[in-house]
Formats: C-alpha cells, sequence, structure tokens
C-alpha cells in the first residue's frame, strides 16, 4: 500500500496467474512476468490516438464493403454484380441457412459490433467524458473481436475466384478492395489498442468529475455558512 493510504494497481500474469505490482513502463518498453517472463503488457506510444483513428477508418470501409458489390462475373456480355449481404441472402435462400449465418455473423455483425464498441468508448473519453455501462461494452467487445474473421473470408473468396477464373470473367468490386484494406486496419487496431491506456483515461475523467462536484457543493467539499 502506497503511503497516502491507496492500493497500489496490481496486474495477473494471463500464463501463470501470479499477481503483481504494475510498474511504470519505459516508451516502447515490454513487462515481464517475474516466474514464467510471459509478456504483461507493453508500451504502446500514442495508443488511444491511433486507435481512435484506425476505428474511424475501419468504419468507412466497413461501410464502402457491405453497400458496394463485391464481386462481378461477366457470362457472355452480361454482368452480374453481388454485394455481401446478397451473398448470405442467396445462401439462406438455397438452403444453406448454417454457412450464410456463419459468413453474416463472422463478416458482418461481429466486426460491426466491435468497431461500434470501439467507438463508443473511444469517442466519449476523448472529448473528456465518461461514456455510461463502460465496463459492459468493454467486455462485450472484447467477447466479438475473435468471431471477427475478416481475413478467413478474405481467403475464401480469392479461393473462389481462382476457381471461377476459367469459366467466367471476374471483375473485382469496390467492396472487395475495401474489405482488403479492413483486414490490416483490424490487425492495426489489435496491435495498437491498449485496454490499460483506455481504463486510465477513464480513470482520469472520473477523477476530474468528483473534482468537480465537490468544488460546485460546498457542503460536500466541507465548507459551511
Amino acid at each position: 500500500m502506497k503511503e497516502d493510504g491507496m492500493t497500489e494497481p496490481l496486474v495477473a500474469c494471463h500464463e501463470c496467474d501470479l499477481l503483481q505490482r504494475e510498474v511504470p513502463v519505459p516508451r516502447g518498453g515490454i513487462v515481464r512476468c517475474v516466474r514464467c517472463n510471459a509478456v504483461l503488457y507493453r508500451s504502446h506510444p500514442d495508443s488511444f490516438e491511433r486507435t481512435l483513428a484506425l476505428t474511424a477508418g475501419g468504419i468507412v470501409l466497413f461501410a464502402i464493403a457491405n453497400s458496394f458489390p463485391l464481386i462481378g462475373l461477366k457470362i457472355q456480355g452480361q454482368l452480374i454484380e453481388t454485394t455481401l449481404f446478397q451473398t448470405v441472402q442467396t445462401l439462406w435462400n438455397e438452403d444453406m441457412k448454417s454457412v450464410g449465418m456463419l459468413v453474416f455473423a463472422t463478416t458482418m455483425l461481429m466486426p460491426g459490433l466491435q468497431l461500434a464498441a470501439l467507438t463508443y468508448l473511444l469517442l466519449p473519453l476523448r472529448v473528456g467524458r465518461a461514456p455510461a455501462h463502460f465496463a459492459i461494452v468493454y467486455r462485450v467487445m472484447q467477447s466479438v473481436r475473435p468471431w471477427g474473421m475478416v481475413e478467413v473470408f478474405m481467403l475464401g473468396v480469392l479461393v473462389s475466384l481462382v476457381k471461377l477464373a476459367h469459366l467466367a470473367g471476374i471483375v473485382p468490386g469496390a467492396a472487395l478492395g475495401a474489405f482488403a484494406v479492413l483486414m490490416f486496419v483490424m490487425a492495426a487496431i489489435a496491435a495498437v489498442f491498449d485496454p490499460r491506456d483506455l481504463w486510465a483515461r477513464l480513470a482520469a475523467v472520473e477523477s476530474r468529475r468528483h473534482a468537480q462536484r465537490h468544488v460546485h457543493d460546498p457542503h460536500r467539499a466541507g465548507v459551511t455558512s
């Protein structure tokens, strides 16, 4: 315990579960477990700003990927195009409901939820406000993140394109390029996102809010007339 009576923050190793005191980490440095040498946390310079910028870009790419044609096939002079949602509808109507639901969940629902949750958490903190139900939204974001499989979808699309190349002319749509870039953006978000920085900003915002309450309420601050 610190001299001012506040409890020192602790961190649990995700490999051996050893509780250890958090220590300051230099810019770009890494803190490892004293028992098993696993990485506890690392310094991500400008993590908050980078994550917010990448999230904004990801939302734009996600909107393009779900609004424009994904791919087109040229057969006998006719161009047949389809969007991702139309692909899901086709799978559903062709009695492949489980495959359609899987594609919808992993390429539309889960990435959309992750980007929406990040925006909900980051944007209010950027302007100095604490978002409501912060912990619940954060847990939802952490739960859906492993289910966003844009890269697996892209691999499946590329395999399909190779197989269809000798049957019809392939016309890549704007959505295909957006999905390709989105794949790298989501990977970059996972690389630069620092949960410790997020919680530290939340604590700072709440601390300022409590301080302002004491200033505006003289009785709560201990001042009586």
